[in-house]
């Protein structure tokens, strides 16, 4: 498999603090998802059934702290978080997703991407 992108490929002094922090929680989500799929594994491997367990509980928790710092990232990158509330908790087919992205198209009932709101609109009166 290929190398990871672990290490920084610019020069740090180069680099703002916030850059720094977003490469190290990019890090994190790589470690923890590489962790995910090492337990799999490992739930594959192994034969007897309360390792197995425990293996799945500990994959699991990898999981919740990818989960975490994905959200770290999100709050903190415009462009992820609109890209994220595209494409994350659909039922539509992927790419159906995109094509509509792309064409500003929404299903009944979902807000345009990134458009953030509820679709209920003012409920203050303006003054006249």
């Amino acid at each position: 498999m290929a190398e990871s992108s672990a290490s920084l490929h610019e020069d740090a002094s180069r680099l703002t603090p916030e850059t720094i922090e977003r490469h190290r929680a990019i890090v994190s989500i790589m470690e923890e998802l590489e962790a995910v799929d090492w337990y799999d594994q490992r739930v594959d491997a192994a034969t007897d059934e309360e390792l197995r367990a425990i293996l799945a509980h500990n994959r699991d928790e990898e999981k919740e702290h990818a989960a975490m710092v994905l959200e770290w990232l999100r709050r903190r990158d415009p462009a992820l978080d609109e890209q994220l509330r595209t494409y994350l908790f659909t039922d539509r087919p992927i790419l159906e997703v995109e094509e509509g992205a792309e064409h500003g198209d929404a299903e009944p009932g979902e807000a345009p991407p990134g458009d953030g709101s509820l679709g209920i609109g003012s409920l203050r009166e303006e003054a006249s």
